[in-house]
């Protein structure tokens, strides 16, 4: 009987919930599957709302993953510049089929060094951080580049999710999956986009917290700095 399938993914201090369960949701459906919440303690770890989520395994009890995932949120600020998550990140990283993040944790990959060479998405409004870490930023909600897939911005990670299971496994179980969790999104709006929202919404969104792009500028910089 074949080992169970290892996917790991990462949670930190202000993670945006949706990045990971989202992605949770689709793999826990996968048979013969071990889905491990990681982070350096096992510690309850605030996300980006009133949902705290309890880690499952240590950086240090971790075995070897089949699949690693970084989600994004305010937290991949500080993470980029975190040499613990980093090396923790490179080393899974190593040996792993596949090298994965939703949203900014893309910036995760990239500070690790992961993306260099390699076309990569994350958050609309984060792609400029990506050229920086050698990665060649692509708009799509999911990329695909070889073993490295990333997804788009928070519900890009269900899509991101999906993609992965069809490699992993193949089309048909991805297929039944998106039936079971009945995934036939219909927004209300086609403001999902900077493309498509109007331009009062997306001017309002753009101006929004400048002192958190500010300090998302600067721990990037830094970041892709040591990578020079």
């Amino acid at each position: 009987m074949p080992n169970p399938l290892q996917i790991g993914i990462v949670v930190f201090p202000k993670v945006t919930q949706l990045d990971f369960t989202g992605p949770l949701q689709v793999f826990s459906s996968l048979p013969d599957t071990t889905v491990h919440l990681l982070w350096k303690r096992i510690e309850p770890v605030a996300s980006d709302t009133v949902l705290t989520v309890s880690p499952t395994t240590s950086f240090a009890d971790c075995p070897p993953l089949d699949v690693i995932c970084v989600p994004g949120g305010a937290g991949t600020d500080d993470m980029v510049n975190d040499e613990e998550v980093l090396d923790f990140v490179r080393s899974q990283s190593a040996h792993a089929k596949y090298v994965t993040s939703v949203c900014t944790g893309s910036l995760v990959l990239g500070a690790a060094g992961l993306l260099k060479g390699y076309k990569a998405t994350t958050h609309w409004t984060a792609m400029e951080y990506l050229g920086p870490y050698g990665a060649q930023p692509t708009k799509t909600r999911v990329c695909v580049d070889r073993n490295r897939i990333t997804g788009g911005g928070v519900t890009a990670g269900i899509d991101f999710a999906l993609t992965l299971v069809s490699h992993l496994v193949d089309r048909s179980t991805a297929e039944m999956i998106q039936l079971r969790l009945e995934y036939n999104p219909a927004p209300p709006f086609t403001s999902g986009s900077p493309d498509a929202a109007p331009l009062d919404v997306l001017a309002r969104l753009q101006q929004r917290n400048p002192a958190g792009r500010e300090y998302r500028t600067a721990a990037n910089r830094r970041a892709a700095a040591r990578l020079v």
